[in-house]
């Protein structure tokens, strides 16, 4: 029947590997496992062939059943039985199914040295996946193929992009970052922008957003999660959290809600120590871990855990709630009822290296229940630790082989099972579709919010002979907020520095004067929102005479908490928030102090007395049109 059983057995084993290396091996198998039957067809005898077919013998009978995606990734996770998932999981040694629990960071920025030492940890550990921090979309998609192509399983790809994959390559979209979408009513909007990452995320090859922050931020003081967070309310939080999460899953991305337990009243950033929270489960089940539980109720693929010391629910000294078991096992997975895949924070951060070393760390990371480790200071000593511990009996080899299938099944969920590499046609254009523009336009223009219009002072209704100055506070040269500005009115624009001495103040000041109208924009270090403005005494006792005056309209462009840097700004004639001078922020702000688009913003967070939660000036049509 077959004169060359060797030539049937390399062209099988080539043509279903062709696709991805891994499949190679399993290709192999299937060939060993098939060539004694074909030797039998050989001999030519109609009573064994009769036999077998009597017997509709099939070797791997969930292969006749094609793989059908289910609606959920929890789904997937809980039903685990699959012939992709088994197969992979019989060619991996013990060693490379700890490795399939470690996600390993890789930057496109960095040069042919830093990159050959991923491609190391990717040949010689098998590790689970990657998270790619800055760089260029081209660079990446290039550098995920390379990794894929060497992968004896196919990667899982990973992003913290809170704020879509702009936060960190160039060339692409940057949505904006939550504190400005808590101040949006319109929650289908923060779906939008979700579906729209989604879409960006599939497009490049990855699969895992380390998105929604689902922290409720109510302290000011916060020096980490602060304007990452939608607010301080915890409905608007959940409401908006959900909405983010069901665009991103809905389209096919994994979504994973950080900081569990909840990592918004601290004063202490857990990238460079370990923050401790005093607060016991009545607390933490009135608000931190309401969000929480409702993302799980509705089917959040996965939880990030943070690097937090939580006395009250775990006693032991120094211990980061990442390496809990009671926080992990016992709160998350035990009460909380999490089904999905749980990981850790960055093992790199202080929160956890400052008190458990390397290796130790990861060891102990496991055996609390966390599934997946992220950003890892050493993959062969977090290897090795795990089996020590296995050796121990800490853990289980049983268990690490459970928590491995479910990042196989992970990736079948994500379509990996059926990898294909990442087309690098078109790319720059497919990542910066017409629709991520007019998504960000429309929230940008939500957003904004109206703290103070003493006597109505907006919108501006310019005569003819009224003189008109703009003023960037902060900024390098004329801005977008400027520009938009000169298309509706005839302007002089100023710019001065943050760090402007009393000789540029003075001389900006004596010119300002002679306008009467100034237009001010109130800018940080940054497109991306601050915690310090950064501002020189001299720069500040500027924007103070400014607010003094009655011909100033203040815009402020950045955190809404700056506005505790700027002591009498609750005097303002007029005051503006636009949250992040991101470019559709400074667009529409130009265009909401002449009427042009409704204001219909609220402060999701309270500053300080004089400006708390919910508040906001608001018509919800054209200012032109109102009273």
């Amino acid at each position: 029947m077959y004169e060359n059983l060797d030539g049937w057995r390399l062209q099988y084993t080539m043509a279903i590997s062709l696709t991805h290396p891994f499949r190679t091996t399993i290709a192999r198998q299937l060939a060993a496992l098939l060539l004694p039957l074909l030797l039998l067809a050989c001999e030519g005898a109609d009573t064994q062939r009769q036999a077998y077919a009597d017997r509709q013998i099939s070797f791997f009978p969930a292969e006749r059943v094609p793989y059908e995606r289910p609606s959920s990734l929890i789904t997937a996770l809980q039903d685990s039985a699959s012939f992709w998932v088994d197969s992979v999981f019989q060619t991996l040694s013990p060693d490379e199914r700890i490795a399939q629990l470690i996600i390993i960071e890789a930057f496109s920025d960095k040069g042919p040295r830093y990159e050959a030492d991923i491609m190391h940890l990717i040949k010689k550990y098998q590790v689970g996946g990657i998270i790619f921090f800055q760089g260029g979309p081209l660079r990446q998609a290039r550098l995920t193929n390379q990794y894929q192509a060497a992968a004896k399983v196919p990667l899982l790809i990973a992003m913290d992009a809170e704020t879509g994959i702009g936060m960190r390559l160039d060339s692409t979209v940057q949505y904006p970052f939550q504190q400005m979408l808590g101040a949006v009513a319109d929650n289908g909007l923060i779906y939008a922008m979700g579906a729209e990452v989604a879409k960006e995320f599939e497009r490049l090859g990855m699969h895992i957003n380390f998105a929604p922050v689902a922290d409720i931020n109510n302290n000011p003081r916060n020096p980490i999660i602060g304007y990452r967070a939608f607010g301080e309310d915890r409905l608007d939080v959940t409401a908006k959290s959900l909405a983010y999460m069901r665009g991103m899953q809905e389209n096919g991305i994994i979504a994973v809600a950080k900081h569990f337990p909840g990592h918004g009243d601290t004063d202490v950033d857990s990238h460079y120590d370990l923050p401790v929270i005093p607060f016991g489960r009545a607390r933490l089940d009135s608000l931190e871990l309401y969000p929480f539980r409702e993302l799980i109720r509705h089917g959040i693929g996965g939880v990030m855990v943070a690097h937090m010391h939580i006395p009250k629910l775990d006693p032991t000294q120094n211990l980061p709630s990442t390496l809990s078991k009671p926080v992990v096992t016992g709160l998350l997975k035990g009460d909380l009822g999490f089904k999905g895949l749980v990981f850790t924070d960055a093992m790199v951060m202080k929160g956890v290296t400052k008190y458990f070393a390397p290796g130790r760390a990861e060891a102990r990371a496991l055996v609390a229940g966390n599934d997946v480790l992220e950003r890892l200071n050493s993959v062969p000593k977090a290897i090795n630790a795990v089996k020590m511990a296995i050796a121990r009996g800490e853990l289980s080899q049983e268990e690490i082989d459970r928590r491995c299938k479910r990042v196989l099944a992970a990736k079948q969920w994500v379509g990996l099972d059926q990898y294909n590499p990442i087309d690098l046609n078109n790319l720059y254009q497919d990542l910066n579709p017409a629709i991520a523009d007019s998504t960000n336009k429309a929230i940008a223009e939500a957003a904004l919010t109206l703290l103070r219009n003493k006597k109505n002072v907006l919108p501006l209704r310019p005569h003819r002979r009224t003189s008109i100055a703009t003023i960037a506070v902060g900024a390098k040269r004329p801005t977008a907020f400027q520009r938009e500005i000169s298309k509706h009115v005839q302007t002089t624009d100023f710019v001065i520095s943050r760090k402007a001495n009393k000789k540029e103040v003075r001389k900006l000041w004596q010119k300002l004067r002679e306008y009467d109208v100034v237009l001010v924009g109130l800018y940080g270090p940054g497109i991306r929102p601050s915690n310090n403005l950064g501002y020189s005494k001299e720069t500040t006792q500027l924007v103070q005479q400014l607010i003094r005056s009655k011909q100033s309209v203040i815009t402020l462009f950045d955190n809404a908490y700056m506005l505790n840097q700027l002591p009498g700004i609750e005097d303002s004639r007029a005051l503006l928030l636009a949250y992040q001078s991101h470019l559709h922020a400074q667009r529409a702000a130009a265009k909401l102090l002449f009427g042009h688009i409704p204001v219909r913003g609220k402060l999701p967070v309270s500053v300080n007395k004089h400006f708390t939660y919910g508040d906001g000036i608001s018509k919800d049509k054209p200012l032109l049109a109102g009273p």
